[in-house]
Order: structure tokens, then C-alpha cells, then sequence
């Protein structure tokens, strides 16, 4: 007859539902980029420590390392959207610290497609008056006259 092993933990830590693709998804689908921080070219990777409560809701979000120009805010704001599964450990209200990299880069510029303008050039010749009495005579010439 062979014992179960017990759990390496005593106290079970809080998953996200999907596991960590699904928060990293969750994360950046919801991360909305600062109109402060694209006008000031702001990229950068910003550190947020958080608390999950007992019911598995984040409860306080606090930057560590920011980069400034609403940047900060809004992964803090993107952080307290998230909901976690909490497992039942022993009756006891527990509350979890972990931490969150989020990476903001710029977004992508669209490749705009270029205008198709029409030009329409036309010539229209026009013979040179002729002048008989010149005392010298001179190289033949052009000249054209563009009109739009």
C-alpha cells in the first residue's frame, strides 16, 4: 500500500484561467498605448507589483520600475482587470503578491498606400514670327509654354 505524496506547498498560489498565455493575451488585447507616450516616441518595459485578495480580484497595483508618459497608469489600469482562480486553502483568507513586465512599444504605422494622381500635359506648337530684315541671323531655337 503506497501514500500520497502531500503538495510541495502548503499554501496554493492563484492561476489565471487559460494559464500564462492567456494573461499575456488578456493583458496586451486590453493594453490601450498613451496618446502622451506615442507623441514623446516612449517605449519601454514597466514593472508592476500587485495583490490578489482571497476572492482572486486584484486589489492593489503599485509600479516598481516606469517609464513615465501614462505608461505607468495604464498598466496599472490593465492590471486591475485581471481575475484570477483562487484555490480553497485550509479556510484561510490569504492575500498574494506577484509581479508583472509589461512591454510597450510603439505601434506599427499602418503602410499607407500612396495617391494615384492623373497629370495631363498638353503641347500646343506655335510657329515663331518670321522677321526678314536682320542683320544677323541667329541659331535656330525652342521654347515651350506649360500651361495648367
Amino acid at each position: 500500500m503506497e501514500k500520497d505524496k502531500k503538495k510541495p506547498l502548503f499554501i496554493n498560489q492563484p492561476e489565471y484561467p487559460g494559464g500564462p498565455k492567456a494573461l499575456t493575451k488578456f493583458i496586451y488585447d486590453n493594453l490601450k498605448y498613451p496618446a502622451a507616450a506615442v507623441e514623446a516616441g516612449v517605449e519601454g518595459m514597466v514593472t508592476v507589483d500587485y495583490d490578489i485578495d482571497h476572492e482572486g480580484k486584484v486589489t492593489a497595483a503599485r509600479v516598481l520600475q516606469g517609464i513615465g508618459h501614462g505608461c505607468d497608469e495604464e498598466a496599472c489600469r490593465v492590471v486591475k482587470l485581471l481575475k484570477f482562480d483562487v484555490p480553497k486553502n485550509r479556510g484561510v483568507r490569504v492575500l498574494f503578491h506577484k509581479k508583472a513586465r509589461i512591454q510597450f512599444k510603439m505601434p506599427k504605422q499602418k503602410a499607407t498606400t500612396p495617391v494615384q494622381t492623373q497629370m495631363q500635359v498638353n503641347y500646343t506648337v506655335t510657329p515663331s514670327p518670321v522677321i526678314e530684315n536682320q542683320e544677323e541671323k541667329r541659331g535656330e531655337t525652342y521654347s515651350y509654354t506649360i500651361q495648367f
